[in-house]
């Protein structure tokens, strides 16, 4: 087994089935040995995990665990694109947007549920350059949208 789903499942975690792309675009393209992954929601089984704008319908606890469920959803479609998780050298970009009242100023805490796993599962090599930004809404009222770059080998 791939060293970082071993360590995924350790931690009581699975890879989803890699979601298919909801309009005209490509989950990914590849640029040399980088890797750019399209934004991904918080969807298990094609089903929103949490709903809403942090402030209103969620908690920043909440929504940082709608981002964790984002970081499986980047990591089932770079397991897509790369055919195993270990060819991931770095992560290099993460972009994290959640859907917060107007003022929210806590998104950092938010993306921290997707970061956090990337440092769990990858080390020094998760860590990432980053931007963490409150939005007006997002697609399907989903709480938040992550997108990814990744260098591989």
């Amino acid at each position: 087994m791939d060293p970082i789903e071993a360590k995924l499942n350790a931690l009581g975690l699975a890879l989803p089935a890699p979601g298919a792309p909801a309009g005209s675009y490509v989950p990914f393209r590849i640029n040399g040995n980088t890797l750019i992954l399209s934004g991904v929601l918080n969807l298990r089984d094609g089903v929103l995990s949490h709903a809403g704008q942090v402030g209103q319908d969620q908690t920043v606890e909440s929504a940082n665990a709608a981002a964790q469920v984002c970081a499986l959803n980047l990591l089932a479609a770079i397991k897509a694109a790369l055919g195993r998780l270990d060819r991931v050298k770095e992560f290099l970009f993460v972009a994290g947007f959640v859907n917060g009242v107007a003022g929210f100023a806590e998104s950092p805490q938010v993306i921290n549920g997707a970061s956090d796993l990337f440092v769990k599962l990858y080390g020094e090599a998760g860590k990432h350059a980053r931007a963490a930004v409150a939005v007006a809404g997002l697609p399907r009222n989903a709480t938040v949208e992550i997108q990814a770059n990744v260098r591989f080998e």
